[in-house]
């Protein structure tokens, strides 16, 4: 018997990955990649385009050739703050700058003078002052410090509409890629800031089209629908709106850990653009409040150090348990560290700061991490949380597999219902469920996601 499914591919900074899904949203085949980075230019690391791009043109030609299945649908979700600049014929003129390579302090002056400073264009924008992150600086920077190049443009892509642009060949605008701190987006008055407009940055991005569209392919003689992509964040949004009605607060985490509040509209205050708060933009194409940490990280950089530490492996913290003595220990300590900055001005726990000798094991170590971790998480997501209904807190991704993270989690919001929320996959599901009446004549399952609820009651001591 053949399978219909949907192919998505999901790629992250670290892994690239295919899923099948089947038409209850099951996965039904999955395949996985690394690559290591290359150089741009100026030295800086950056994803290796060509490598992608290959992975992703040889991945379709083998996938399509599976007797078992029968793909009636492809999507796309990628990380954001990335654009792929292509010329007339559409080849990439240059590398996937890296969002956290550092830009021109003169260029950074020029433009907010031009504009009328930092606070109203973040206002204006939902976006805080975040250098390459904010991804149309780096097409400013581009026009700017390398024209020649700049007038080659035919059309700069996002990485997931660049993913769905290799498959169709059609180029769109997907509002989940501008929407989430680009600088390019005026949130007033929803369209395009004047900025874009001014700088002719405008012309050389691609028509917007809604999330829910594709458009027909033919792969092997046959007609399949590609949908145009989204930003990882907003497709793993998706489940849950489709899931839930109560208000809810979704909490996810990876390399970078966003609290997501669809539920609260409010424009965003100077305070809250300078503590890393930003808008995103839903597939449904409404503003979601946002803060961000590169808690995930620190999270990676710093269990490496503990684990070199104290001679172990590398996943060590993957057997730990919540351990409520060690954290009693830890607490009559009061060892208080102060926030850092990483990567630029990026926000960090102040764990780094910490002497691993005064730890007498690697679990104690690790379950300072997490608390050091848990009090800026808990800053960050009250951000979002204040002024709204929201009772419910879902965590997916890497942390809502961490029984320490969850269970401290649970204790900073003893107010909240806060859940471990298993999905198979919440940003592929998304970019699946986003083309669902495409691909699919079967209704949404209501069992796409599975919840493990964590009490507040094994509190510190």
């Amino acid at each position: 018997m053949v399978v219909p499914v949907i192919a998505v591919f999901d790629v992250g900074k670290t892994n690239k990955k295919v899923f099948f899904f089947d038409e209850q949203y099951k996965i039904v085949l999955e395949r996985s990649a690394q690559f290591d980075e290359t150089i741009d230019e100026d030295g800086d690391p950056c994803e290796d385009i060509n490598l992608l791009t290959s992975w992703i043109r040889d991945t379709i030609d083998e996938i399509t050739k599976l007797d078992k299945f029968i793909i009636k649908g492809v999507n796309f979700s990628a990380y954001g703050a990335s654009f792929v600049h292509l010329d007339e014929q559409g080849n990439p003129l240059t590398p996937i700058y890296n969002y956290l390579k550092p830009y021109p302090q003169y260029l950074h002056e020029q433009f907010y003078a031009k504009y009328g400073g930092e606070l109203l264009v973040s206002k204006e924008t939902a976006s805080p002052v975040l250098g390459n992150l904010n991804s149309g600086m780096q097409l400013y920077r581009l026009k700017y410090e390398n024209p020649k190049i700049f007038n080659k443009i035919k059309v700069s892509l996002h990485l997931p509409q660049y993913l769905s642009f290799l498959i169709s060949g059609k180029a769109y605008t997907d509002i989940t890629s501008i929407g989430c701190h680009t600088g390019l987006w005026d949130y007033t008055a929803n369209n395009y800031h004047r900025w874009v407009t001014e700088e002719g940055i405008e012309e050389k991005l691609a028509p917007i089209n809604a999330t829910d569209f594709a458009s027909e392919i033919k792969i092997n003689g046959l007609t399949r629908y590609a949908g145009i992509g989204l930003h990882d964040s907003s497709a793993a949004l998706i489940p849950f709106l489709a899931s839930f009605q109560e208000p809810f607060m979704l909490l996810s985490t990876g390399t970078w850990c966003v609290s997501l509040n669809p539920f609260n509209q409010s424009p965003l205050t100077e305070a809250e653009l300078k503590k890393d708060c930003l808008c995103y933009i839903s597939y449904k194409g409404n503003p979601v409040k946002a803060s961000r940490l590169f808690a995930g990280n620190e999270h990676e950089q710093q269990t490496k150090k503990i684990a070199g530490h104290f001679n172990k492996t590398a996943d060590f913290y993957k057997k730990l348990e919540y351990n409520v003595e060690s954290l009693n220990r830890l607490h009559k300590k009061q060892q208080g560290v102060h926030t850092t900055t990483q990567s630029g001005d990026l926000l960090a726990s102040g764990f780094e700061s910490r002497d691993l000798k005064t730890f007498s094991s690697a679990e104690d170590a690790y379950h300072q991490l997490i608390s050091d971790l848990m009090k800026l998480q808990t800053q960050a997501s009250k951000l979002v949380l204040e002024g709204t209904e929201v009772k419910r807190i879902f965590v997916d991704g890497g942390f809502s597999k961490n029984p320490i993270y969850m269970q401290l989690l649970a204790s900073a919001f003893p107010e909240m219902e806060v859940f471990a929320a298993s999905v198979a996959q919440a940003t592929s599901i998304g970019a699946a469920l986003a083309i669902h009446k495409h691909w699919n004549s079967k209704a949404l399952p209501t069992n796409i996601i599975d919840l493990k609820f964590y009490s507040a009651s094994e509190l510190v001591l």
